[in-house]
């Protein structure tokens, strides 16, 4: 062999490990999809990928763990999919706790249950007992009993009482079908009276839409049109909410909390057009009392007048006190949480104290504060729900009717409904209510439950009160530290202990059932149920996919680049366009070149065929 044909092996076999290390870089990519596959299947640790390898020489097992495989991987999403749409619904667990320390006695309130005839609108009130006494004759043939000054007066308040009759007789009380509320004809006695309904009827204010208002109970039918008449008496005086009986004394007869007595300090005051002059006990937020220990001994205890002398029959028909137990700071809404007091009875409530925490945000839509909800707080407390919907009630009362329903507080700028100036808000009234209450006005979806609120879960007992044996040097007792007046003494007084059945008090808190943690939990669990892997799985799965992106895009850039190689160049603007020619001459084909190698292996030199080695001395080698 030729010395240089000997180094140019030699080079190409130094020159070989260096083509191989050069081609082992830091970045290497599989050649096809199929070498990575493969190579995925036989090193994962994802149990039954290796199936899809080694059986590939038994097409029926690998279509069996392919199948198999897909169909694992589908459920385990499936799965993956439930535990999502739980998280993101926000779940929450109710976390119980009992809780012993010493409490704060809530505020407590109590009523009349009847507003009395005060001074101020006694003269208007007996016009409309005379006008009442007179439907009531019409339509039930009942003569009703007044006093006797009443009687003496009539002539004078006939001649006074024609603007309230005007307007009275705009809203009259009928006598109505049962089945179309169609007005009974005047003076019909062949007509019976218990085929019909007892109603009024309120109009616009130009007459051509009227809203029927009946009731299948004639004394709710009069006690409804008698109070529609009430109020607008109260909206005409201008400080009807400051109405005050002339002494406290008049109704509590003894007030008591802790074996302490009640003093003006522990108590506040207002007027409710229904039931009456209403006391609120432990309202001031500078001084509450706090219950030291539970029990009957260690609470309220009230000794109320229920004895009716100047009430207004017509107004409410029950006798005794309303109470309602409610956190300082909330306004008593009488008609929600109160009940009724019985006369002659000593009732004792056991008060447990609740508390509620929601969870705001995304979990619910409670707010903490109410400053996030679209309407206004006319109350002058904080937050409650019944708060807010009340204040939405009438803030459209205002818009839609022009003025203002007298049981809720007055917006600024806003004066209380007076048919005397607003002539048709009765008509406005009803028709604005039944919207509230079918959610029309979307009072209901607009306040939102607070985050955090407390109530009190309330039971009575009752007895009677003074008992038979005693009820003697009682009343004689009252009579003389009261200097009360005793005429009827089973229905004259009634007695309220107030306590906490117990210190303990029950929190009813929420807490996320779902958070990152336990959702990654619950997908590993998962993972782990259908695949028996870990976390490097799941590593290993995305190293797959990511694998398979940037072999896609190669394969689409060598796609490319060899669709521009094959591509023949367009010709020069210098070159002899020859297609025309070769186009008319389709028969004759261009000759095929060929490309001929020529190997050409040097022979030996003469020399080279002399042996090797040290040459003869003396010989001398000849060509």
């Amino acid at each position: 062999m030729p010395e240089g044909e000997k180094t140019r092996q030699c080079k190409q076999e130094e020159e070989q490990p260096q083509k191989e290390e050069e081609r082992e870089g830091l970045i290497e990519f599989y050649s096809s999809y199929q070498e990575l596959f493969q190579f995925f299947c036989s090193n994962t640790t994802i149990h039954g990928a290796i199936r899809l390898v080694c059986s590939k020489k038994n097409k029926m097992k690998t279509a069996f763990w392919s199948v198999l495989f897909f169909l694992t991987f589908g459920l385990m999403y499936w799965q993956f999919g439930i535990l999502y749409r739980e998280y993101f619904s926000y779940p929450v667990n109710l976390n119980l706790n009992l809780n012993s320390d010493r409490l704060t006695f809530p505020a407590v309130t109590l009523c009349t249950l009847n507003p009395y005839r005060y001074s101020a609108i006694r003269k208007k009130l007996d016009e409309l007992d005379q006008i009442t006494h007179q439907t009531l004759l019409d339509l039930y043939d009942y003569n009703m009993s007044l006093p006797r000054s009443d009687w003496s007066t009539l002539s004078t308040q006939k001649r006074s009482s024609r603007s309230l009759l005007h307007h009275v007789q705009r809203h009259p009380l009928r006598r109505q079908k049962r089945d179309n509320l169609v007005n009974l004809p005047e003076n019909s006695p062949s007509v019976d009276k218990n085929d019909w309904k007892i109603g009024f009827v309120l109009c616009s204010e130009n007459n051509k839409d009227c809203f029927h208002q009946a009731y299948s109970s004639g004394v709710d039918a009069v006690r409804e049109w008698y109070s529609f008449h009430y109020i607008n008496i109260l909206a005409q005086v201008p400080d009807a909410k400051a109405l005050d009986e002339s002494d406290f004394e008049n109704f509590i007869y003894a007030c008591r909390f802790n074996d302490a007595t009640c003093d003006k300090a522990n108590y506040t005051h207002f007027h409710h057009p229904l039931y009456g002059n209403c006391y609120t006990f432990n309202d001031n937020s500078s001084s509450l009392w706090t219950s030291s220990m539970p029990g009957i001994n260690n609470g309220l205890s009230l000794v109320v007048r229920t004895e009716q002398n100047d009430f207004i029959p017509l107004l409410s028909t029950v006798t005794g006190a309303r109470v309602m137990v409610h956190d300082q700071n909330e306004p008593a809404f009488m008609d929600d949480g109160g009940f009724n007091v019985r006369p002659g009875i000593e009732t004792s409530i056991s008060m447990r104290k609740e508390m509620t925490v929601r969870l705001g945000g995304s979990y619910s839509d409670c707010t903490e504060d109410g400053s996030d909800v679209p309407v206004q707080n006319l109350y002058s407390s904080r937050y409650t729900e019944q708060v807010c919907i009340r204040s939405c009630f009438q803030l459209n009362m205002v818009e839609r009717c022009g003025c203002a329903y007298y049981f809720y507080p007055l917006p600024e700028g806003a004066e209380y409904c007076d048919y005397t100036k607003h002539v048709s808000w009765g008509y406005c009234y009803y028709k604005l209510l039944a919207e509230f209450k079918a959610d029309v006005l979307g009072c209901f979806h607009k306040c939102r439950k607070p985050c955090k609120m407390t109530e009190y879960q309330l039971s009575a007992g009752y007895s009677r009160w003074p008992s038979a044996v005693s009820e003697d040097w009682v009343f004689y007792v009252l009579s003389q530290q009261n200097k009360y007046n005793i005429t009827s003494k089973r229905n004259g007084v009634a007695k309220v202990n107030i306590f906490f059945k117990e210190w303990n008090y029950k929190t009813n808190g929420e807490s996320p059932a779902f958070t990152v943690v336990t959702l990654l939990s619950q997908l590993g669990n998962q993972w782990s149920l259908w695949f028996g892997s870990s976390v490097l799985s799941v590593i290993e799965l995305a190293e797959l996919i990511l694998d398979f992106i940037a072999i896609t895009f190669i394969l689409a850039f060598r796609w490319f680049r060899s669709r521009q190689k094959l591509s023949p160049p367009g010709p020069s603007p210098n070159s002899h366009d020859n297609t025309a020619f070769q186009d008319e001459t389709p028969g004759l084909s261009a000759p095929h070149r060929f490309t001929v190698e020529a190997v050409v292996t040097t022979l030996p030199s003469y020399n080279s065929l002399e042996p090797h080695g040290p040459s003869r001395d003396g010989e001398v080698g000849h060509d």
